[in-house]
């Protein structure tokens, strides 16, 4: 019988489920397969899941139909139930909330649910102890989820609280209805407003554990104008049309302006700052610069839609922390004052 693993990757918050497929469960659909060997799933759940694409077979799209062969490889981006599965009192930013949808304002360091030897201190649990009802569509573990964000990204996140409400937002991200913007904060000089990257990602053939532009990959458009510019460093706007896994980390470093602060991407960039007091500001910040700021969202509650409501990023308030770093600006100064460091005649500003 085939054993499943899943594999616990903190650095990159990529926990793919796989199955290595045996010679006796050969010509099983995929579909039937999965829903015999993941509990909580129903199978047309993950018949949705395979059309949108977040089910490989030897690291491609399948139908929900297709025929297992002996050695066949499958990875999906699950998460099985769990009987430790509890809510847990963390603190929440909820910058909206009505009957069917709340939106979050996620803190950096937090993972959005369990996986592999993560199976408490998650955005999941918080949701599942701050909310009375919640969609469970995505799984046990999974309460209310129906998009992410990686663990060192913050920034806004929509949660669903009925089924319907979760299909409904499922539809619209499907459709590409929803609008996500991020900041951040790249390495080297960019110009130009609404400039394209549009490059396949897959995971990387070469480490499993992270996601690279390869060719075959899975389509994927991110979409960036220049905010500000800072000699050595570029403020982007970024908005993605597709949502893959690590979409903007993978493009910005695919053309050689990485996220500051990606310890994956640009793992060692900041040694490259000559000024010992930049290279150490950006060390300090033990996250990448990226910050899902803008949401643009048809809720539920108020189908048949006039106009999408939109949500817009808000200082955060999050444990001891106290802090989401939404904005980096370098700007002449006089003097140090209070959150301001000085840097060669600028101030490092982190709004709080």
């Amino acid at each position: 019988m085939n054993e499943f693993e899943l594999d616990s990757l903190p650095s990159t918050d990529i926990t793919p489920l796989t199955f290595r497929i045996a010679e006796d469960e050969a010509g099983v659909r995929l579909d039937a397969f999965l829903a015999d060997h993941i509990e909580g799933w129903s199978r047309s759940r993950l018949q949705k899941l395979i059309e949108d694409g977040e089910i490989l077979v030897g690291g491609k799209d399948a139908k929900a139909s297709y025929k297992l062969r002996a050695n066949d490889l499958i990875e999906a981006d699950l998460v099985p139930a769990s009987a430790n599965f509890t809510p847990e009192d963390i603190p929440l930013d909820v910058v909206f909330e009505d009957s069917t949808i709340a939106v979050i304002n996620k803190p950096p360091g937090l993972i959005v649910h369990p996986a592999g030897r993560i199976q408490s201190g998650t955005l999941a649990n918080a949701l599942a102890f701050h909310f009375s009802n919640l969609s469970n569509n995505s799984g046990p573990v999974r309460p209310g989820i129906v998009h992410r964000l990686d663990r060192d990204t913050s920034g806004l996140m929509v949660v669903a609280k009925t089924g319907e409400a979760h299909e409904n937002l499922a539809d619209q991200f499907r459709e590409r209805q929803i609008f996500k913007q991020y900041r951040a904060l790249v390495y080297g000089q960019l110009t130009g407003d609404n400039v394209r990257i549009d490059a396949p990602i897959a995971r990387d053939p070469q480490n499993r554990s992270q996601m690279a532009v390869v060719a075959g990959g899975r389509p994927s458009l991110s979409v960036y104008t220049v905010d500000r510019s800072f000699g050595r460093f570029t403020l982007l706007n970024v908005e993605i049309k597709t949502g893959r896994t690590h979409q903007i980390r993978v493009h910005l470093a695919s053309i050689k302006h990485p996220v500051v602060g990606d310890k994956v991407y640009s793992a060692g960039r900041e040694n490259t700052i000559s000024n010992p007091q930049i290279r150490a500001a950006l060390r300090k910040l033990d996250r990448q610069f990226l910050h899902a700021a803008k949401l643009l969202v048809c809720r539920p509650s108020e189908e048949p839609y006039t106009s999408p409501s939109v949500f817009n990023e808000t200082p955060h308030r999050h444990n001891k922390m106290e802090i989401v770093l939404s904005l980096l600006t370098l700007q002449p100064v006089e003097k140090e004052g209070a959150g301001v460091q000085i840097l060669d005649g600028y101030k490092l500003s982190i709004l709080f």
